[in-house]
């Protein structure tokens, strides 16, 4: 799934697409796009004909637009959701899955969808504008109301480790496995480490790197290792040549030079130096009895 950088770079491609325009009709193929909501596509596609979009928001990984009538509409990207800015006379892609028409024409927007993890549904908007269904989600680091110190305090009281911790949305949203294997480099930190074991300024510091790093990757696109993420125009991101251990098993460290392990976390590839990132010694058993 997309991290904070590539769903950021998304959400400003279509804010100066879509938003202020009012949507004629939406064509939805097949039902596995709007499985998320309940009534149907139909009920999807007549509820969203007539409606402007006011904003495109992200909290995290996730997406939706603001629309009239204290809706949202949540726009899941999943492993390879890509929301196109097309001409309508371009030729329809081959795993496209909904279209969005506008009154004023062209261009029209699609979602592109080869492995059909991604969706559209409709939510409610709370107070603070933020859809009903996502509503669990933690301030992610680019958010104003984001405050490291508090989240930091928070990570302390858990003997998780700290990756695991980083990757709770529920703690804080938006970092996923390759910027918080970058983030726990640079602050040379095993992500085996109980969270509860590190200071509170440790782990504050170590938010700040996950939020240059992130700041960083959408400098230069986001990150994509394929042809599944891409932006608005289908353009790639750039930042897979800038990263210093996730994917460059093998590879020296640009620290230290020795070279980069993987391991296996959480089902999932985990990458680090093991001289700036020694592995957590193993607490000794305690005796019986």
């Amino acid at each position: 799934m997309p991290e904070l950088p590539e769903v950021e770079v998304v959400r400003r491609g279509l804010a100066d697409h879509v938003e202020g325009r009012v949507l004629r009709s939406v064509e939805l193929r097949g039902h596995r796009v709007a499985r998320r909501h309940l009534p149907g596509p139909d009920d999807l596609a007549a509820r969203l004909a007539g409606r402007r979009v006011a904003a495109v928001r992200r909290r995290g990984k996730y997406l939706w637009w603001d629309l009239e009538g204290s809706l949202g509409l949540l726009l899941h990207l999943g492993m390879s959701g890509q929301l196109l800015v097309e001409p309508a006379d371009a030729p329809d892609e081959r795993h496209l899955h909904a279209r969005f028409r506008f009154e004023d024409g062209d261009p029209e927007l699609r979602f592109v969808d080869q492995r059909t993890f991604g969706g559209l549904a409709l939510a409610e908007l709370g107070p603070d504008g933020v859809p009903l269904a996502i509503a669990h989600i933690a301030h992610d680091p680019f958010e104003p109301a984001f405050d490291a110190d508090a989240v930091a305090r928070r990570m302390q009281r858990k003997d998780s480790a700290v990756k695991r911790v980083l990757l709770d949305q529920t703690v804080v949203s938006g970092i996923g496995n390759i910027y918080a294997d970058e983030a726990l480099w640079r602050a040379g930190i095993h992500g085996q480490r109980p969270a509860g074991a590190l200071s509170k300024p440790r782990l504050a510091a170590l938010l700040g790197h996950a939020q240059d790093v992130m700041r960083d990757a959408l400098g230069e696109g986001g990150t994509s290792f394929d042809a599944l993420y891409v932006n608005v125009n289908g353009a790639s991101g750039y930042f897979d040549r800038s990263l210093a251990v996730y994917g460059q098993a093998g590879r020296p460290c640009p620290r230290c030079g020795t070279p980069i392990r993987r391991e296996q976390f959480m089902n999932r590839s985990s990458f680090s130096c093991p001289r700036c990132q020694p592995r957590p010694r193993r607490r000794p058993l305690r005796p019986a009895g």
